[in-house]
C-alpha cells in the first residue's frame, strides 16, 4: 500500500509540474502571441525579460522590411515555382521552390489563399480609410509605410513618386484579381468541376471544339505529327461521351468542364503548328457547306416525316372501327334504331354539325359538348361519316349514349342530290390531274407543298360544309365542329349572337401579317386581285355558327361552286376547304370573340396557358393530333380526359393514353 502511494505522488509530481511551469512562461508572453497574432520578428522571440536568438534562421533588420508583392502561381501553370503570401501584418512571406508534389502544392495554395482573402479586405479598408483622410486637396494620395500600416500608426514620410503610387495601383488590382480567381476557381471545385455558366454555355464551347479538332485532323500540316493525332482523337472521344445529347449545362456529367480544359490544352498544341491558313479557311468553309445542306435535308425530312404521320392511321385507330362494325352488324334491326328521332328537325334546340370518319374524335366532340352543356337534353348532333365507317360510328353511339342528347348518324351515301354534275368539287376529286397531284406520278408537275398531299383534301367529308342547307334543311341555325376540337363550355349562347346580317360567325385569326388573304389566296391571278383585299384577315373553320336562312336567301353554295369551277386547274389556290371558304364568305362573316375557339395545339407548343384555359372550344389544328403518337403531350389530357380507356373496345384494340 505504501509503494502504491509513493508511486502516485510521484505521477502527480511528475504530471503537474511542466503544467505549472510551463504556463507560468506563458503569463509573460508577449500580446502578439497570446492574442493569436504572428510574431514581428520571428528571429527574436522573447519570454519574459529573456531574448532568445534562432541561429538558424537568418538575421534581418525589422526596419529594413520591405512589403512583399502578393503573388500565388496557379498550380496548373507550368512556371509555377514560388508561391508568396502576406501574413496578417504583410511581412511574412512564404517562398517555395519546386513544389514537391502536386497535393502539396494545391494545399499550400490554398492554405495561402484563405488567409490573404480574409487578412485582405482588412488591409485595405484600413488603407482607403486613412488615404480619404489624408488626400491633398488637389487630389493627389500619401503613401503608405509598411510600419505605418503595421503599428495602425501613420506618420508622413514625404510624397510618393507617381511611379510607386502606380506600382501601388498595380498591387492592388492584381491582389483583386488573383483573390477573385481563386474563389471561382474554389466554387467550381466544391461543385465536382461543373461550371458557373448559365444556359448552354459550356455545351457551345464543346461543339466548337469538337469542330476545330476535326479541321486539325484532317488538314495536311498536322497528319505529319502522329503523336499529337492520337492525342486528339483521345480528346475528341472524350468531349464527344461527355457532350452526349446535351443541350444546357446542367445535362452535362460532371466531368465535362474537366474534358473541356484537357481539349483546350491539346487544341493549344496545335496552334503552335505551322498551319496553312488557307487550307484551314477552305476546309472551314468546306464544313460550313456541308452542314447547310445536311440541315436543308434534314428540314424536308421532317417536313415529309410530319406529313406521313399525319396520314397514317395507328393500328388502335384502325382496330376499332373493325370491331365495332362487326358488334353492330350482330345487332337485330329493332336495336339498331336511334331514339328521340322526333327531335332532329325541331329548330327551337341547339342543333350541330360534324362530318368526320374518325369514331373516336367524333365521341370526343360530343362528348367534351354534352358534359359542358347545361341542359343536354336540347342538343342534337348531326354526324355524317363516309360507308366504312357508318357502322361503326352507329355503333360506338348506340353503346355509349352521350347522356340525353340527341346523336344522329348519317351515310353519306344517303345524299343522292350530291353528284358530279350537281358539285364541282366532286369531278374535280375524281379528275386524272388531281389524282396525279396528290400520287405524285410522272404527269405531276413537281411541287412542294407537301401539306397538301393528305387525304381529307381528297374526301368529300372535307367540303360538306358548304352543303348545309341542303343536309339540315329544316333548320335556321346551326353550329359547325370539326372534330379535331374540344368543347370545355356551354356554346348555346352561339345561338344568341347578332350575325348582322352575315352568314357565318368565326374567329378571326390574322395577327399583324399572320393568316390574311395574301397567305392562302394567289395574288398574281388578275381574277383574285380584282375581287379581294389581300390585308383581309382571315378567320378559322372549326367552330363556325352559320345563319341558314341567310345562307339561302343570299344563295351561298352557287357563289361556292362558282369559285370551284374557276379553280379547275389550281391556279387561285391549292387544295384545301380553308381558301374557297374565304372567298365564298368574303364580306359574310361576323367576328366572335377570341375567347370562343383557341387554335394552335396542333403545331404550336407555345399557346398561351391562359387562353387554353378560359377558351370555349380549343382546336387542334395541325398534323399534331391528340390521337397520334406526334401529338404534343402537354395538350393531349385536355382531349384524353373525354376518352374512357377502361372500355371494352378500347381496351380490346390497345388503346391508351
Amino acid at each position: 500500500m505504501v509503494r502504491r502511494k509513493l508511486f502516485l505522488v510521484l505521477l502527480c509530481v511528475t504530471v503537474l509540474a511542466p503544467i505549472v511551469l510551463f504556463t507560468d512562461r506563458l503569463a509573460t508572453a508577449p500580446n502578439s502571441i497570446v492574442n493569436g497574432g504572428f510574431v514581428d520578428d520571428v528571429s527574436n522571440l522573447s519570454f519574459g525579460n529573456e531574448t532568445e536568438r534562432l541561429n538558424i534562421l537568418p538575421q534581418e533588420s525589422s526596419v529594413s522590411v520591405r512589403e512583399p508583392i502578393q503573388t500565388v502561381h496557379s498550380d496548373s501553370s507550368s512556371n509555377s515555382d514560388q508561391v508568396s503570401a502576406y501574413s496578417s501584418d504583410g511581412l511574412l512571406a512564404l517562398k517555395t521552390e519546386e513544389l514537391p508534389s502536386r497535393s502539396s502544392r494545391e494545399h499550400t495554395t490554398r492554405v495561402l489563399s484563405a488567409t490573404n482573402e480574409r487578412k485582405e479586405s482588412e488591409r485595405e479598408g484600413v488603407i482607403e480609410k486613412v488615404t480619404n483622410q489624408e488626400s491633398r486637396s488637389d487630389g493627389s494620395e500619401k503613401p503608405i509605410s509598411v510600419a505605418e500600416n503595421r503599428g495602425m500608426g501613420f506618420q508622413k514620410t514625404g510624397e510618393a513618386t507617381p511611379l510607386k503610387k502606380q506600382e501601388n495601383n498595380h498591387g492592388k488590382q492584381s491582389r483583386r484579381r488573383s483573390a477573385k480567381g481563386r474563389s471561382g476557381k474554389r466554387q467550381m471545385e466544391n461543385r465536382g468541376g461543373s461550371t458557373a455558366v448559365p444556359d448552354a454555355r459550356v455545351v457551345r464551347e464543346l461543339k466548337d471544339q469538337l469542330i476545330r479538332a476535326k479541321v486539325y485532323l484532317d488538314l495536311e500540316s498536322t497528319q505529319s505529327n502522329p503523336q499529337f493525332i492520337r492525342e486528339l482523337r483521345v480528346r475528341v472521344r472524350d468531349v464527344q461521351w461527355a457532350l452526349g445529347d446535351a443541350t444546357k449545362d446542367s445535362e452535362l456529367p460532371k466531368n465535362a468542364y474537366a474534358k473541356l480544359k484537357a481539349m483546350e490544352q491539346t487544341l493549344a498544341k496545335g496552334n503552335q503548328i505551322t498551319i496553312d491558313c488557307s487550307a484551314a479557311v477552305k476546309k472551314l468553309n468546306a464544313v460550313l457547306h456541308s452542314t447547310k445542306e445536311q440541315l436543308r435535308v434534314h428540314r424536308r425530312q421532317i417536313v415529309f416525316l410530319t406529313q406521313l404521320a399525319a396520314k397514317t392511321i395507328p393500328k388502335g385507330l384502325h382496330c376499332l372501327p373493325l370491331r365495332l362494325t362487326a358488334e353492330y352488324y350482330s345487332l337485330n334491326a329493332s336495336q339498331q334504331q336511334s331514339p328521340y328521332r322526333g327531335k332532329l328537325e325541331d329548330p327551337a334546340l341547339y342543333h350541330y354539325a360534324l362530318f368526320s370518319d374518325n369514331v373516336l374524335a367524333a365521341a370526343v366532340v360530343v362528348n367534351s359538348t354534352v358534359c359542358n352543356a347545361k341542359n343536354p337534353e336540347s342538343h342534337v348532333f348531326h354526324i355524317v361519316t363516309d360507308r366504312l365507317n357508318y357502322a361503326a360510328m352507329r355503333m360506338w353511339f348506340l353503346a355509349n349514349p352521350p347522356g340525353n342528347a340527341t346523336i344522329h348518324v348519317q351515310n353519306i351515301e344517303e345524299f343522292t342530290w350530291l353528284n358530279s354534275s350537281y358539285s364541282p368539287v366532286l369531278k374535280q376529286l375524281g379528275s386524272q390531274s388531281l389524282i396525279d397531284f396528290y400520287f405524285r406520278t410522272h404527269n405531276a408537275k413537281p411541287d412542294g407543298t407537301l401539306k397538301y398531299r393528305n387525304p381529307k383534301y381528297l374526301s368529300i367529308l372535307n367540303h360538306l360544309r358548304f352543303y348545309l342547307p341542303e343536309i339540315l334543311p329544316k333548320l335556321n341555325k346551326v353550329v359547325f365542329l370539326d372534330d379535331d376540337i374540344v368543347v370545355q363550355k356551354d356554346l348555346t349562347a352561339l345561338w344568341m349572337i347578332d350575325l348582322k346580317g352575315k352568314v357565318n360567325g368565326a374567329v378571326e385569326t390574322c395577327g399583324e401579317s399572320f393568316h390574311r388573304f395574301n397567305q392562302y389566296l394567289n395574288f398574281s391571278n388578275p381574277i383574285i386581285s380584282k375581287n379581294f383585299d389581300p390585308k383581309a384577315c382571315g378567320w378559322a373553320y372549326g367552330m363556325n355558327i352559320f345563319d341558314l336562312a341567310e345562307w339561302r336567301k343570299q344563295n351561298i353554295t352557287e357563289i361556292y361552286h362558282t369559285w370551284q369551277e374557276l379553280n379547275h386547274d389550281r391556279q387561285l389556290w391549292n387544295l384545301g376547304s380553308l381558301p374557297p371558304g374565304l372567298m365564298t364568305f368574303y364580306d359574310r362573316t361576323a367576328a366572335l370573340d377570341r375567347s370562343w375557339h383557341v387554335l394552335g395545339l396542333g403545331y404550336d407548343p407555345d399557346v398561351n396557358q391562359r387562353d387554353i384555359e378560359r377558351a370555349a372550344v380549343i382546336h387542334y389544328n395541325g398534323n399534331m393530333k391528340p390521337w397520334l403518337e406526334i401529338g404534343m403531350p402537354q395538350y393531349r389530357n385536355y382531349w384524353s380526359k373525354y376518352v374512357d380507356y377502361d372500355h371494352v373496345y378500347l381496351r380490346d384494340c390497345n388503346l391508351s393514353p
